[in-house]
């Protein structure tokens, strides 16, 4: 499956891949060292439970860091479903490097893997609504791009990757410029000096009053913060489709779908990143 993502992936998979190979390997893997020097080995990976597919690549890089030679041999890829009992990849190469890579390679996939089938999750809940869901700031610190990339091959979408490259106007910031049109005015100007660097400037409202006098001030994007659905399903005629609407706040696989009807166009749920489960995914040996 083709995922599309709009930052560069290598030099964050590289980068990754070492502090965790360093974190867990340091000076050197003494258990490792009871594997005879030189021994090639077999090895594949196994699901354990139902998910979607995320991190071959940082777990490919993570054997190939130990064993340039070391063979990975995909039966599946980044955003596939995979199954239980399903083997996902088979492996050759030094005994010891695969022993020695096995947890950070494993330590990517699983929490990858984990990422993207709770993104599943979410998108396949709202299937035959004009809603996307998509993340936000709220991830492993050292693992942002990583995980916003698990969100994408799980069917979501992704917010602002961080503070430098859009802008989201909030309460704090409203009151700093002196109201709604102020911020959204100063907001134009700082977009227009970062060029191509800013994609978007949201604001975030909190009542009707609020998202009409954003409207008026020009808000192209513009994010309703714990709006219950009542609330939602008004906003959204009141914006008859001149803003790009977020919905935002305590959203759960249980009430993204009624959330979804009110005609919003986002939902942004931090737990995707945030609170997150590893799938159960194993290494074993062959022979």
């Amino acid at each position: 499956m083709s995922i599309e993502f709009p930052y560069p992936l290598a030099p964050e998979i590289a980068r990754n891949v070492a502090a965790a190979l360093d974190e867990d390997i340091g000076p050197g893997d003494l258990t490792a060292e009871l594997v005879p020097y030189g021994r090639r080995a077999q090895a594949t990976v196994i699901s354990r439970e139902p998910g979607v597919l995320c991190g071959a690549a940082w777990f490919e890089l993570c054997l190939l860091k130990l064993d340039p030679e070391a063979r990975v041999a995909w039966s599946a890829e980044d955003g596939d479903r995979i199954a239980p009992n399903q083997v996902l990849c088979r492996i050759e190469g030094n005994a010891r490097a695969l022993l020695s890579a096995e947890r950070s390679a494993l330590n990517f996939l699983q929490l990858l893997s984990g990422v993207a089938t709770k993104a599943r999750r979410y998108a396949d809940a709202l299937a035959g609504t004009k809603a996307q869901v998509v993340d936000t700031r709220k991830t492993l610190p050292g693992l942002r791009i990583a995980q916003k990339y698990a969100v994408r091959c799980g069917g979501g979408g992704n917010h602002r990757l961080a503070l430098w490259d859009a802008i989201l106007i909030k309460e704090n910031h409203i009151l700093a410029a002196g109201g709604i049109a102020e911020a959204l005015e100063e907001a134009r100007r700082a977009a227009d000096r970062a060029g191509e660097r800013c994609r978007f400037i949201q604001i975030e409202v909190e009542n009707l009053a609020e998202l009409e006098s954003a409207l008026a001030a020009g808000a192209t994007m513009i994010l309703l913060d714990n709006f219950s659905l009542d609330l939602l399903r008004q906003a959204a005629e009141i914006n008859a489709g001149r803003a790009i609407l977020e919905a935002s706040g305590n959203v759960t696989l249980e009430t993204i779908r009624a959330i979804a009807e009110t005609g919003v166009d986002r939902i942004s749920v931090g737990s995707l990143t945030k609170d997150v489960q590893a799938l159960d995914l194993s290494m074993r040996f062959v022979g």
